[in-house]
């Protein structure tokens, strides 16, 4: 009988599956490039990984098969249509693998991506397992437009002829493991269950009672948040494959005056939590505070090829190069020894960026401040400070245009942390008269009651 192991990647909302065959075989489904979670949680249980199959090739993170493969020997089995370009054995439709009495059988079910597989596991005494990838997850399905703008209508018709057809044939009683889930952009909505059955969502799953393909097309793209710039690089990154993590390593420390010789093309990354950071931060300073959302906004805000100087504060280095590997950063100039208080020991200047309360948000606004939401349209159409500019936080170092530089700046979002890299932003492209929100749109909320 199999047993399951999930693993959540609560930033991305995304999980991935260790899957024991037996007593000593497991197979892995969509891991990603932080593996040694993977690693111990099968050492643990004694199990040796056989296997990794990849659903479709991923936009919102760095693959961990060829990780898995290096450090176990496993076998990498993914869509034929994916074009791989390292070592594995290219599945079609109706392809099984047979691994430890169990049976894996790759089914059609292009949509989330064009070359996308799910695969069935069949074991005995138990029903059949459906890890789905973003082809039907708990009440929904995953997102048609990431690969590009001309075949997003053509994904969506393929999309709902996935969920009308490619799993008919199984069982209500069918569990249902998707890779995606609540909180990830690739699917709509947040929280909420990541596993099912193909029974409860033909009951419950709202796509599934659109009979109309048409409506479907129309209708579904517009359901999802706004796509990270680095989604549409990930799908090229991952059919190439990754470099392996101990081919990169960790960057080293370095004292202020080396820090500041290695700050020319680079992007100083400061992850202290928002409070640490407006006390005092190295000025130019990017703030992404290190929290389960810190990949994504690096990867949505921060060049490609940038080279990385981190600011850690109390931050772990080894899980910020982990969840900046996870997004596809690899150039890492290193890390400031002594942290922020080293820098200014040595004479060197700092910044502060003000924590402003509601009230003084209020009075600012009154006198003729800007309030600018960097928060996404649809949170901004639920609710805003009056008169509010919403510029997405994603969207914000393409428009600064839009925003004055005659006139003083109240930035908020739904928290705080979205707000304190708007305004780092701010300060890198030559703003000073700005205020930060302290506890967003929540605390404005709590005032006005």
């Amino acid at each position: 009988m199999a047993e399951i192991v999930p693993f959540v990647n609560e930033g991305l909302g995304n999980s991935s599956y260790l899957i024991a065959l037996d007593d000593d075989v497991a197979v892995m489904v969509d891991p990603d490039r932080s593996v040694g979670r993977y690693l111990r949680e099968a050492e643990a249980r004694n199990l040796r990984i056989a296997a990794v199959f990849e659903t479709h090739l991923h936009a919102d993170f760095v693959t961990g098969a060829v990780e898995l493969a290096h450090a176990t020997g496993a076998s990498i089995y993914a869509p034929v249509a994916a074009h791989l370009k390292y070592g594995h054995h290219a599945l079609k439709g109706e392809d099984s693998v047979r691994l430890a009495n169990c049976e894996i059988e790759a089914v059609t079910s292009p949509g989330h991506t064009s070359e996308h597989l799910s695969y069935v596991l069949r074991a005995e005494s138990q029903p059949p397992l459906l890890f789905s990838g973003g082809s039907l997850i708990v009440g929904g399905a995953a997102r048609t437009d990431l690969v590009s703008p001309q075949m997003t209508e053509g994904l969506s018709r393929d999309q709902f002829r996935t969920l009308k057809r490619s799993f008919a044939h199984l069982p209500d009683e069918t569990g249902l493991y998707p890779t995606h889930g609540g909180g990830s952009f690739c699917s709509a909505g947040a929280g909420g269950p990541r596993i099912s059955t193909l029974g409860a969502e033909r009951r419950g799953n709202p796509l599934l009672e659109i009979d109309d393909e048409d409506e479907f097309v129309r209708t579904f793209p517009a359901l999802f948040p706004a796509v990270p710039a680095y989604f549409f690089r990930m799908r090229e990154f991952n059919m190439a494959g990754p470099r392996l993590s101990a081919e990169i390593g960790l960057p080293g420390a370095l004292a202020p005056a080396d820090f500041e010789r290695e700050m020319s093309g680079a992007t100083v990354l400061d992850v202290r939590p928002i409070g640490e950071y407006s006390e005092g931060h190295i000025p130019g300073s990017l703030n992404i505070a290190f929290r389960d959302s810190y990949a994504t906004w690096l990867g949505w805000i921060v060049p490609e090829d940038a080279r990385l100087l981190f600011v850690l504060g109390d931050a772990d280095l080894q899980r910020v190069v982990e969840e900046s590997l996870l997004v596809g950063y690899e150039n890492f100039g290193g890390y400031l020894a002594g942290d922020i208080a080293a820098w200014k020991e040595s004479g060197r200047a700092v910044r502060g960026t003000e924590l402003a309360s509601v009230s003084e948000a209020a009075t600012a606004i009154e006198d003729g401040a800007l309030p600018l939401d960097v928060g996404e349209v649809s949170e901004f159409a639920e609710g805003h400070i009056p008169g509010a500019l919403n510029i997405p936080l994603g969207q914000l170092a393409h428009e600064l245009d839009q925003i004055p530089r005659d006139r003083p700046i109240v930035a908020y979002c739904g928290h705080g942390e979205r707000a304190s890299t708007g305004v780092s932003l701010l300060e890198a492209a030559g703003y000073r008269n700005f205020v930060s929100l302290s506890g967003g749109m929540e605390a404005w909320d709590r005032h006005q009651k």
